[in-house]
């Protein structure tokens, strides 16, 4: 939406959205990986521009979305005010200190919640999933999605405000503590490390260049098939998806 005026405030990471925005391949593969585990009445934490938001609604599924920036969520609403299926956009602020008053009319409403590539930009990640926990009905499920590889820190995390990345047993470790059931925990785009690693250690990028973007983008059909052939043993992102336990 070209005539819609984005602030200056985090300007790394809109134009990572951006940039990731035009990589259809790659979005679609993100979608159709979480989707199998997405049913009911769905909210999306940090839905950007919602360059996975898309996919969701033009599926027809029932979906919230959100982002903690008021102008993200205006753009969401002006861009997707046509689906019938949205039924709102909610600023929302995992670590708000009054969340579970200022949230009290979505406590226990969704049976789905997925954040891709949020957790990593707050300090408090328990509190997160803690307040994510009270707005998923019981027995409802989380999909989180968040960078791995301590090793691959560099100026991209630097840039985009990322605390830290994680391997499948530290971000695992949240789920637990909040008392969930583990049904899903892998690794995600194995051939996106070595990317990341070049451009953001060696090369010490900000933002990801659109050209290096465009050329994996082209790969990722190729891409996921590696994923697969190495059962998904380790990637640029880990994944764990986790149901409530029901009392």
């Amino acid at each position: 939406m070209k005539d819609f005026e984005f602030t200056e405030l985090d300007k790394e990471g809109r134009s990572t959205l951006e940039v990731i925005a035009k990589a259809d391949n790659f979005n679609k593969w993100m979608y159709h990986t979480i989707r199998p585990y997405c049913s009911g009445k769905i909210l999306e934490i940090g839905s950007g521009i919602g360059n996975i938001s898309k996919f969701f609604l033009e599926s027809g599924a029932d979906i919230t979305l959100s982002d903690i920036r008021k102008n993200y969520c205006q753009y969401l609403k002006k861009s997707f005010q046509d689906f019938p299926n949205l039924n709102d956009v909610l600023k929302i602020d995992l670590i708000d200190k009054d969340f579970e008053e200022g949230f009290k009319l979505q406590a226990h409403s969704y049976d789905t919640i997925f954040a891709l590539n949020v957790v990593e930009h707050i300090k408090e990640d328990n509190l997160a999933i803690k307040n994510c926990k009270y707005l998923l009905k019981p027995g409802g499920t989380l999909i989180i999605l968040v960078p791995a590889d301590r090793f691959l820190y560099n100026s991209f995390d630097k840039a985009l405000g990322h605390y830290r990345r994680y391997n499948k047993s530290t971000l695992q470790s949240l789920f637990l503590k909040n008392d969930f059931t583990i049904l899903k925990k892998e690794y995600f785009n194995i051939f996106g490390k070595l990317g990341w690693y070049i451009s953001g250690k060696l090369q010490k990028n900000e933002v990801i260049p659109k050209g290096q973007m465009k050329i994996f983008d082209k790969l990722v059909p190729v891409i996921k098939h590696i994923d697969k052939l190495f059962l998904k043993s380790f990637g640029l992102s880990v994944i764990v998806v986790g149901k409530i336990n029901k009392k």
